[in-house]
């Protein structure tokens, strides 16, 4: 094989994860070779495109804490954070804050507990009572609730696809290739990934893998022998029209069994289903019942505004779902220590890719995780069935 077609790195995904990953490698080693191999640049199934676009504060382990501060630093000056002028502008950040709801003392209890770890990492996070709430959004009725957890800066949600956008424009600029192409195998030799297989392009041998490709990451684990606790899960989102209901500085409100926030004159809402589990990742049919069977009942009774809704579309998205812990899985595998892994994000990939990006990059140019520890979301604890559990997945 020439030298020419032997790579440093290679990523296999090149949605908003694969596109991070190039932008920081390329950024921190100037001359490296990237090959970023993406299937459908269309994006058209793609968890970014597909994505409510969100970001927040309030996770329940520190580590997310850390990496979405600097994600929405990231996302705020995003021209000035990628180092680019032309064709990169705003990605619009609506800071209009979550609003997690409890109803019960003991889910009061954790929003508090929580709220102090998130206060202690730099959030603005704030626990409200019941009247409080309603003092705040008196459209809603809070009179089933002990609690509500607000952050009032820092949280809302943006363009995801100029976040994407932006990656590749900047990575491409500091010399990353880019390439509309399959991945279908893995060379393993001596314990390294030696080459990956592309559909188009056969055979390329590189010096470092990485796995960035979502809903399918653990089939290209198991082309190397190894399992990934990674599934798809479907998400069917709706967009409503409530015209008795219009708050668009309302909050993105995470409510017993579904979330809402405004979008424009429309709402977006979601739910899980009951029978949550892995589906198959080429099925994108909609279950349109979850909107009358499950979501409407509960808004009217969140907000009385609710009362006349039409859906006026949907589309569905896929989580790329630990079944472990709910958490990413990062860094190298200990079994192939070339092959780094970003899967896993089970719904919040979207918004922890700047920092995720930037923690795969330092890994692979220096042996070890730098800017942020990421290391309680190692490989290692997913080898070792030791849960590392997010309990704010929504």
């Amino acid at each position: 094989m020439e030298q020419q077609d032997r790579y440093d790195v290679i990523i296999i995904g090149g949605a908003v994860m694969g596109a991070s990953a190039a932008f920081w490698l390329t950024r921190m080693q100037p001359g490296l070779r990237v090959l970023v191999a993406e299937r459908d640049t269309s994006f058209a199934q793609a968890s970014t495109a597909l994505s409510v676009a969100s970001i927040r504060q309030q996770f329940t382990t520190a580590v997310n804490v850390e990496i979405s501060r600097f994600g929405v630093g990231f996302i705020r000056d995003f021209r000035e954070s990628l180092g680019v002028e032309a064709g990169v502008g705003s990605l619009g950040l609506r800071e209009n804050g979550y609003l997690f709801l409890s109803h019960s003392d003991e889910g009061r209890m954790i929003l508090e507990e929580v709220a102090a770890m998130q206060r202690a990492h730099g959030a603005a996070t704030e626990v409200l009572a019941p009247e409080a709430v309603q003092a705040r959004f008196p459209w809603m009725q809070v009179e089933d609730i002990t609690a509500g957890s607000f952050g009032s800066r820092d949280e809302g949600w943006f363009d995801n696809m100029g976040l994407l956008a932006g990656f590749r424009a900047a990575a491409r600029a500091q010399g990353a290739e880019f390439v509309t192409d399959r991945a279908t195998g893995l060379t393993v030799e001596g314990g390294r990934v030696t080459a990956v297989t592309l559909e188009k392009r056969g055979t390329i041998a590189c010096a470092a893998a990485i796995n960035a490709a979502g809903t399918r990451a653990a089939e290209i684990c198991r082309w190397a022998g190894l399992d990934l606790a990674v599934e798809p899960r479907k998400r069917t989102v709706f967009v409503i029209d409530a015209p008795n209901a219009r708050h668009p500085d309302a909050p993105l409100l995470v409510d017993a069994g579904y979330y809402l926030r405004p979008e424009h004159e429309h709402w977006i809402t979601a739910t899980v289903p009951q029978d949550d589990g892995p589906c198959d990742p080429n099925d994108f049919d909609p279950d349109l019942h979850l909107f009358e069977d499950v979501i409407w009942e509960q808004l009217y009774n969140r907000a009385p505004g609710f009362d006349a809704v039409k859906v006026v579309r949907h589309w569905v998205g896929h989580y790329a779902y630990n079944t472990l812990d709910q958490n990413a899985i990062l860094g190298p595998h200990p079994e192939l220590p070339n092959l780094f892994l970003m899967n896993g994000f089970s719904g919040h990939g979207l918004q922890q890719s700047p920092a995720v990006g930037r923690g795969i990059a330092e890994h692979l140019l220096t042996g070890g995780w730098q800017s942020i520890d990421l290391g309680d979301l190692s490989v290692a604890r997913m080898l070792e069935n030791r849960p590392f559990r997010e309990r704010a997945v929504v």
